[in-house]
């Protein structure tokens, strides 16, 4: 079966060729561009995206591991469904690192830091797309990550959240984009106001959307799950 004319990515030569296999992977995977049941081919993909086949091998190991792909002995590789177990959990270690992350940058947001917040909020009012959104709303929360000073704990946090994140784009096909923006700002504003009770409340109730959507998200689209909820 053919990839997706949608699955298009261009290695850059100067960077490692298995990392930007997996990245291109992953978000192709992530958006629905690769839905669950695709059968991939590591020739194909190499051959797509312009490189050798031991690249793509690696990051299809690496995906596997993030339970993005199943590799199946004698039948091939398949994008995986969705558990909404693994989308529970990781919304529950999320919740408890992001909900200390906003409680300090509340201490730390300067003005420069709370124009960037801003900024993030402006342009994602004027996303074009879900995924454009999705790419802005990643940028607003690493941006939280890094005023607190913890950057590298929000790194550790996106294997931890793959599942989660494709949740959350089926979300956004059908959720009001100006109600998450309305919540980002009630964030921003309770950091700049160095109030980290309001902050962490915000964010709790902002991370708990997706579990209070994910039966609805699953019923609309049974065939990204593995079972129903």
């Amino acid at each position: 079966m053919p990839l997706p004319a949608a699955f298009q990515f261009s290695l850059k030569p100067a960077r490692n060729a298995q990392p930007q296999a997996a990245e291109a992977l992953r978000h192709a995977i992530l958006t629905g561009i690769l839905p669950p049941g695709t059968k991939v081919s590591e020739q194909e993909i190499a051959d797509t995206i312009g490189t050798s086949r031991q690249p793509v091998r690696e990051a299809f190991l690496r995906l596997a591991g993030e339970g993005l792909l199943e590799i199946r002995p004698q039948r091939g590789t398949f994008v995986s469904k969705i558990t909404a177990t693994e989308v529970l959990d990781a919304r529950f270690v999320r919740e408890a690192v992001e909900a200390d992350l906003i409680r300090l940058a509340c201490q730390k947001a300067d003005g420069e830091n709370i124009k960037n917040l801003r900024d993030l909020l402006t342009a994602q009012a004027n996303a074009k797309n879900a995924a454009q959104f999705m790419a802005l709303d990643e940028a607003f929360h690493r941006a939280i990550a890094q005023i607190a000073g913890r950057a590298r704990a929000w790194d550790h946090l996106q294997r931890l959240k793959s599942q989660m994140d494709r949740v959350r784009f089926l979300q956004l096909k059908e959720f009001p984009i100006p109600t998450l923006i309305a919540q980002h700002k009630a964030m921003v504003d309770a950091i700049e106001a160095h109030t980290s009770d309001t902050a962490e409340a915000e964010m709790r109730a902002h991370l708990r959307l997706i579990e209070a959507d994910l039966p609805s998200i699953a019923a609309a689209h049974p065939n990204y799950f593995s079972a129903p909820l």
